[in-house]
């Protein structure tokens, strides 16, 4: 029997030992439901204050409770290090690393390269490298088989390797962990066989294709259209402005309609670590391929500029009082990216503050899930929602619809209220004080 087949039983049985690179927001999630699996998981992660957290059982992601953390360490399933010499002792190898974009809106796969050199670095016969964060088709083929290779061991004989796209949606209460579907694309058929049993011993569904270009293809298409719909969405905002019309109550009577229709929602630009990034990564390599990605790129632009417009809106409404917006006070409501998270990756949030600063506005902020935030070089510090707060701004902008704010309270307190995100759709009294986007 050879050391990949071995691989299939101790998967079957629970011996395999599985390791995780990366203990963020897909990371930590992965390792703890390998861990409730019956598994013996290692965290990986060069953030010395993240493992010191998980090593005395506390969680730091909103969507992972500190009690299953600690029950998973002390049952003796689930440890955390930074040591990565860990990575010859375990047999399954996630690598949940960051893949962000440069400044010249290149893709950055530098985290992930420096995690398989490691993993080359230790590599044995009868490994699985599984990797999962998000880059552009051929990059598991193209770039990670030629560097693991260099070890002298050949994929798909002696280790086996895979890409499975991540698909954590922070703060969805819809759906758990295990009932998102996996995706799975191998090198060989061996390669997928094998990750698939990995990964369908937490998932209720694995969806296995033909090969890791395709799985890589499968989670930039589901993100490239939810980028290229927003950004259809934001248009339809900026048109139905110029027309007069409510743009909330177009899409919502849009949605009652039972078929051909998805309701997607204007706001003040993309947000998170897969919709603003991912579909640059398909752009980038079909640039590279001479196919210019046109929906992309119009969608980019749209959806890039919405701060912008945010900003020149704070600013005529702060003229129709006839105020300055140098000198003025704005509060924002929510820097986070999305609502109820502390997740403030790519937030359109930090772009509306550096614009607002630019032109000379006093900016405070107001955000339930962050401590602090820094744009620029300055740091801003959570601000009471306090009616001492709320009445000295001159226009409160809500850039994040956290549930937890009381948005009645909220616009009998403020003296103007700009709603970018529909979040005062059920305040019934002073709504003349409110404008939306």
């Amino acid at each position: 029997m050879s050391r990949l087949e071995d691989l299939r039983e101790r998967i079957a049985s629970r011996d395999a030992r599985i390791g995780v690179i990366g203990q963020g927001y897909v990371g930590l999630p992965l390792a703890v439901e390998f861990a409730k699996a019956g598994f013996h998981v290692t965290g990986l992660d060069i953030d010395a204050e993240k493992i010191r957290s998980l090593q005395a059982g506390s969680s730091y992601i909103e969507d992972v409770p500190s009690e299953d953390v600690a029950r998973e360490l002390e049952a003796g399933r689930f440890h955390a290090t930074s040591d990565f010499a860990e990575l010859t002792r375990l047999d399954v190898i996630n690598i949940c690393v960051p893949t962000p974009l440069t400044r010249t809106k290149d893709p950055d796969v530098s985290h992930m390269a420096k995690a398989v050199e490691e993993i080359r670095r230790r590599l044995r016969s009868g490994q699985l490298v599984v990797l999962g964060s998000t880059t552009y088709p051929g990059t598991t083929h193209d770039l990670f088989v030629p560097m693991l290779e260099e070890s002298g061991l050949s994929v798909g004989t002696d280790f086996a390797l895979a890409f499975s796209p991540e698909r954590i949606d922070p703060a969805n209460k819809n759906f758990a962990v295990r009932e998102v579907p996996k995706v799975v694309g191998g090198e060989t058929p061996l390669c997928t066989e094998l990750a698939a049993a990995v990964f369908e011993t937490i998932f209720d569904q694995v969806v296995p294709v033909t090969s890791s270009q395709s799985a890589e293809m499968v989670k930039l298409l589901e993100n490239t259209f939810r980028a290229i719909n927003i950004g259809l969405v934001n248009e339809v905002a900026l048109m139905c402005e110029r027309l007069g019309l409510d743009v909330w109550e177009v899409i919502d009577a849009a949605a009652t309609k039972p078929y051909g229709f998805m309701k997607f929602q204007p706001g003040p630009g993309l947000g998170g670590h897969c919709i603003p990034v991912d579909p640059s990564y398909l752009s980038w390599k079909m640039k590279s391929l001479n196919f210019p990605a046109r929906f992309i790129d119009l969608a980019t632009d749209i959806n890039g500029r919405m701060p912008e417009h945010v900003a020149d809106r704070v600013t005529d409404l702060l003229n129709e009082d006839r105020l300055a917006v140098n000198g003025a006070n704005v509060l924002i409501l929510g820097v986070a990216y999305k609502k109820d998270v502390g997740d403030m990756r790519e937030s359109p949030a930090l772009d509306v503050i550096k614009l607002l600063a630019e032109k000379g506005a006093s900016i405070t902020y107001h955000d339930p899930y962050v401590r602090e935030c820094a744009v620029e070089g300055r740091v801003y510090k959570n601000t009471d929602l306090s009616d001492e707060a709320v009445g000295a701004a001159d226009l409160v902008v809500i850039l994040t619809d956290h549930s937890a704010i009381d948005y009645e309270a909220l616009c009998a307190r403020a003296h103007r209220v700009f709603d970018t995100r529909n979040a005062t759709a059920s305040v019934t009294a002073n709504r003349e004080k409110i404008t939306k986007l």
